[in-house]
C-alpha cells in the first residue's frame, strides 16, 4: 500500500507539473505564433521620395496599412528629395532582406547599380507610381493611366474656357509641366498636349510666352512650387504687361498654388482681373480648398488607398508564385525593357462634384474641407 500510494503522488506531481509548464507556455506560444503571422510574409522595403507632398504621405501610410494587413513587415523610408538619401536608403533595405522592394523614386534613372545588388540576391522589385528607368530589374510597375491625367487636366481647361461650346478666343495660355527626371512628367504633359494642340494649332489658344518645349522650357524641376510661382514671376513681367492670362495648364497642386500665388501678387482674383483657369493633380487639401474658394479651377483625383492596395496585392502575388494582376504590357517601355503594370483610373474633381469624390467616397471628412 505504501510503495501504491507512493507511485500514485508521483504520478500527480508529474501530472501538476507538466500542467503548469503547459499553462506557463501557452501565452508564449501563442504571442510567438501571433508575431510569426504578423511579419509571416517577410520584410517589404517601401521608399518614397519625400513628405513635402501630402501625397507621398498618404501613399507611404496606405502602403504600410495594406501589407502589414497581408502578413508582412515593413520598412518605410523617405528620402527628402535627395538622391543620394533614397540610394542609402534602398541599399539598407536590401542588406537588411527585404523580399520586395517598392520604390516611388525620386530620378528614375539613378537606380540601375542598387537594383541589381537587388536582383543578385533574388529580391523584387514594383515600381510605385514613377517608372524606374534603365534598369532590367524593374519587375513590375503600378501607376494610374498617366497620359489620362493630362488629357483630363486639359479638358477642364478646355470646359472652362467654353472651347468645347463653340467659343473661339483667343485665349491666352501658359505651360507648365512636371520634374523632367520623373518619367510620368512626360506622359502627363503629352496628354494635355494631345488635347491643347489643335487648339494651339487653331489660334483659338495663344501661349504669347513661346514656351512650349518639354523639358527644357515648361519642366518644374523636383514639382518645386516656388520654382513654379519664379516662373510665372517671369512669364508675367515680360509677357503680359498689358494682356491677361486665361488659362494655365498646371500638373500638380503644388506647383498651381505657386502659379496662384504669383497671379495674386500682380492683381488676379479680383473684380478687375477674374481668376483664370488653373488646372492641378493629387486633390491635396489645400487645394480643394483653394477650388472651394474659386482660386484653383480643378485637380485630378488619384485615390492612393487603391494604388497602395494594388501595390501590396502585386507583391503578395509576386512573393506567393501566383500570376501578377497587370492590365497593361506595352506602355511602359523603360529603355531596357517594357515592364508589366498595372494601371488605375481617376477622375477630374472640380468645385461642383468635390463632395461626391472627396467627402462621400471618405477621402476627406467635411470638416476638413472647412
Amino acid at each position: 500500500m505504501k510503495k501504491l500510494l507512493s507511485v500514485m503522488l508521483a504520478a500527480g506531481a508529474l501530472v501538476a507539473a507538466c500542467s503548469s509548464s503547459a499553462a506557463t507556455q501557452a501565452p508564449a506560444s501563442q504571442a510567438a505564433a501571433s508575431q510569426a503571422a504578423a511579419g509571416a510574409g517577410g520584410l517589404i522595403g517601401i521608399a518614397m521620395p519625400t513628405k513635402s507632398s501630402a501625397r507621398w504621405i498618404a501613399d507611404g501610410d496606405n502602403l504600410v496599412k495594406a501589407l502589414k494587413a497581408s502578413g508582412y513587415d515593413t520598412d518605410l523610408q523617405y528620402a527628402e528629395d535627395d538622391i543620394p538619401t533614397q540610394v542609402s536608403q534602398v541599399e539598407n533595405m536590401i542588406t537588411k532582406g527585404a523580399k520586395v522592394l517598392v520604390i516611388a523614386a525620386i530620378d528614375g534613372t539613378t537606380l540601375t547599380d542598387t537594383l541589381q545588388k537587388a536582383a543578385d540576391k533574388g529580391i523584387k522589385v514594383l515600381a510605385y507610381d514613377r517608372l524606374i528607368r534603365n534598369s532590367k530589374n524593374v519587375d513590375y510597375y503600378t501607376t494610374f493611366d498617366n497620359f489620362k491625367v493630362g488629357v483630363l487636366q486639359a479638358t477642364s481647361i478646355v470646359q472652362a474656357l467654353g472651347l468645347d461650346k463653340g467659343k473661339t478666343g483667343p485665349f491666352n495660355l501658359e505651360l507648365f509641366a512636371g520634374s523632367p527626371d520623373d518619367n510620368n512628367a512626360g506622359f502627363f504633359f503629352n496628354g494635355a498636349m494631345s488635347v491643347l494642340q489643335p487648339y494651339i494649332d487653331k489660334g483659338t489658344l495663344v501661349v504669347q510666352s513661346g514656351q512650349n518645349k518639354f523639358p527644357e522650357q515648361v519642366g518644374t524641376l523636383r514639382w518645386d512650387g516656388a520654382t513654379a510661382q519664379a516662373r510665372m514671376d517671369n512669364i508675367l513681367s515680360k509677357f503680359y504687361s498689358d494682356k491677361r492670362v486665361d488659362a494655365v495648364l498646371s500638373p500638380y497642386d503644388g506647383i498651381s498654388r505657386g502659379i496662384i500665388a504669383s497671379l495674386k501678387q500682380v492683381g488676379y482674383y479680383s473684380a478687375a482681373k477674374p481668376a483664370p483657369v488653373v488646372s492641378g493633380q493629387d486633390a491635396e487639401l489645400p487645394s480643394v480648398k483653394s477650388i472651394l474658394a474659386g482660386e484653383q479651377t480643378s485637380t485630378v483625383f488619384k485615390d492612393t488607398r487603391k494604388l497602395a492596395a494594388s501595390a501590396a496585392k502585386m507583391v503578395d502575388q509576386m512573393l506567393k508564385g501566383e500570376t501578377v494582376d497587370v492590365n497593361d504590357t506595352k506602355t511602359y517601355d523603360n529603355g531596357v525593357k517594357v515592364v508589366p503594370s498595372h494601371l488605375l483610373d481617376m477622375v477630374s474633381v472640380t468645385k461642383d462634384n468635390v463632395t461626391t469624390e472627396l467627402v462621400t467616397t471618405g477621402y476627406y471628412t467635411a470638416d476638413q474641407l472647412k
